[in-house]
């Protein structure tokens, strides 16, 4: 089955679905992978009509559409930067809007849409820091700074009637990324005051959405009172919050989505890496189970425009659609009745030939501390085989029970596949997340050497035949680990990955400056010898095994100088490393570009087991015009 792996990214059609905000229209915005890019398609969930939407509109998982469907709001910025502004860009292709024309280049942590009217607000970041703005989609008027900070504050959310605007914030914590939520009014003449809730210093409180029923002014959220995820109601005019503390219930309980009357909440509780779907009823208190078949629900995100990149929600028909996933099944849209619990497909993508599912595992790392692993080998197979082992980026995201091509194309050509939620993933609770903070690496390579002992120990892969994989943090860690523990790898294969976190400050956008200060718990010029420590540049003496490094000329996450400098370095200590450059930010999304990635790292790793060298010649630099180059 080898040669048919390519048809496992060719299966890859829809990845995310979003629901418009607006009532009139019962509008999903869907993102979908073509081969030269992802492709925006805006349908019609009543009429079962479906408009692929041309033109450039930005990363379209941050796109939304207006509340008359007529538009989407984006951020447009300079070939992948980061750094621009919220365009409206009309469905039909007429001319597109600046909305705020006027304003510096900014980084986007939130849009958001009001169910009623022609107001948005968006989460802004740049030199001067964080805003919460107030925008007419129409561009008719200008836009009006409800809230700013030089602490973080991302996540905009807006009322169905567009008179109240929610923001996180960490103004009461500065320099931690421990969120309290912070409510102000949309109104010129209304209250100045602003309303926040915060369960104090150490637990997170973070806004998810407005109720959907205009004039209701109450907002779901995301609290951690017990350590982990629970949802919870505040009716902030009313200064009075419902909460749902679960304590029979192991791991996160993530809160979805509003029903359109507001009596219900979508959740989903995940056990140890597991979903389970769950519907709670506020006003009693009741909380029932959502029958399902086994998979992935939603996908947590943590510093992009939206809380989830893709996530179960209500229909207007008040039923529940699921969107689900495994990493053998590409993403669905399913129907679960909520009267008779019958699940129904409403779209289901043809997959072939069929992919190989992952089992989850839980072990312990060095401290004891419970890490969750995927692995699977290829079907039918049996014994240690070699073995490809991916890394999430983030750090603060998660691996999901979700469709990955690339996995598929691994096991189908006869490698074994893990993937690991180390410290620093979300949904295992507020510990295992800001476990790595202050000590950025070390706990990560705690959990990574555990991972690798126990695949070999359980005979799934097999010794010296060992690759690790991963985008941006994930890329960062496999370069780390190859300096950190040079015996548990046969080659590294990194996207955008951050290589020197010092080299990397100045060029980075402003959003990741303060992350990486909440990430490391102090400034690169205070403390300068904590981040050579964590960089994967300072290890370069100790690589012993190959490495390939394919980043973006417009990167402000992961820089192109800083990339460079660490192809060098290690080029100079005698390493075998190889760098190649597109033009682009920090993303890569063709289908075209996906397949020649995977083809080129398949080929190289064959080229490892043959005992051959990866670098065909000097390490190429930056092109011109790169971030930080002239």
């Amino acid at each position: 089955m080898a040669h048919d792996w390519h048809r496992f990214f060719e299966a890859r059609q829809c990845v995310s679905s979003r629901r418009g905000r607006g009532t009139d229209r019962d509008l999903e915005l869907m993102t979908h992978d073509g081969p030269d890019g992802s492709v925006l398609t805006v349908w019609d969930a009543e009429k079962d009509v479906s408009r692929p939407i041309a033109g450039d509109y930005g990363d379209p998982r941050n796109a939304v559409l207006s509340a008359d469907g007529t538009a989407i709001l984006n951020l447009l910025d300079d070939n992948g930067s980061e750094m621009g502004h919220v365009w409206s860009l009309p469905v039909d292709g007429g001319p597109p809007d600046n909305l705020t024309p006027g304003l510096p280049p900014y980084t986007l942590r939130g849009i958001d849409v009001a169910r009623t009217g022609d107001l948005a607000v968006v989460s802004a970041v740049d030199g001067d820091g964080f805003s919460l703005l107030l925008l007419d989609t129409t561009g008719e008027r200008p836009p009006r700074r409800l809230f700013s900070s030089t602490a973080e504050a991302w996540n905009a959310l807006v009322s169905a009637d567009g008179k109240w605007a929610a923001v996180d914030t960490t103004d009461h914590n500065p320099g931690l990324r421990r969120f309290a939520v912070t409510v102000v009014s949309t109104s010129a003449d209304g209250p100045e005051t602003p309303l926040t809730l915060s369960d104090g210093p150490a637990e997170p409180v973070r806004g998810i959405r407005f109720s959907p029923v205009p004039g209701d002014d109450r907002l779901l959220v995301s609290t951690e009172r017990t350590g982990h995820l629970r949802p919870c109601v505040w009716h902030h005019t009313a200064r009075s919050r419902i909460d749902l503390d679960a304590p029979h219930l192991t791991g996160d309980v993530a809160p979805l989505d509003w029903s359109d009357d507001a009596a219900y909440v979508l959740l989903v509780h995940v056990d140890a890496g597991v979903h389970h779907v769950l519907e709670w009823h506020p006003e009693t208190g009741a909380l029932r189970d959502v029958p399902h078949p086994p998979g992935a629900f939603f996908e947590a995100d943590i510093a992009d425009a939206h809380t989830n990149y893709w996530a179960s929600h209500y229909g207007a028909d008040g039923q529940i659609r699921l969107l689900h996933q495994r990493f053998d099944q590409p993403l669905s849209l399913l129907r679960a009745d909520r009267e008779t619990g019958e699940v129904t497909p409403r779209w289901t993508p043809p997959l072939r030939p069929r992919g190989v599912p992952l089992t989850s595992h839980t072990l312990r790392s060095a401290d004891g501390t419970p890490v969750q692993l995927w692995a699977g080998r290829p079907a039918g197979a049996e014994g240690p085989r070699p073995l490809l082992f991916s890394v999430h980026g983030g750090p603060q995201l998660v691996t999901v029970d979700r469709y990955t091509p690339e996995a598929q194309a691994w096991l189908a050509n006869g490698f074994a596949y893990a993937a690991v939620n180390y410290r620093g993933s979300q949904t295992f609770g507020r510990d295992f997340r800001e476990g790595f903070w202050g000590r950025v690496g070390e706990r990560e390579m705690e959990d990574v050497a555990a991972c690798v002992e126990w695949l070999v120990r359980e005979g799934v892969a097999a010794p010296g035949a060992i690759f690790i994989s991963g985008a941006s943090y994930g890329g960062y860690l496999s370069l780390l680990s190859l300096g950190r523990r040079p015996d548990l790898f046969a080659g590294a294969l990194a996207f955008v990955p951050m290589a020197d976190w010092t080299g990397a400050y100045a060029d980075m956008n402003p959003a990741l400056r303060t992350a990486m200060r909440t990430f490391f718990q102090r400034d690169p010029d205070d403390e300068p010898e904590a981040f050579r420590q964590a960089s994967p540049i300072s290890w370069v003496e100790q690589v012993r095994a190959p490495v390939w490094i394919k980043t973006g000329s417009h990167d402000t996450r992961t820089p192109p100088r800083q990339v460079h400098g660490y192809a060098e370095a290690l080029e100079a200590a005698g390493g075998d490393v190889t760098v190649e450059w597109f033009s682009g930010g920090h993303e890569t999304s063709s289908r075209t570009a996906e397949l020649a990635d995977q083809q080129r790292m398949m080929d190289l790793v064959a080229m490892a087991l043959r005992g051959e060298r990866w670098a065909r010649g000097p390490v190429t630099p930056p092109p011109p015009g790169s971030v930080g180059h002239p």
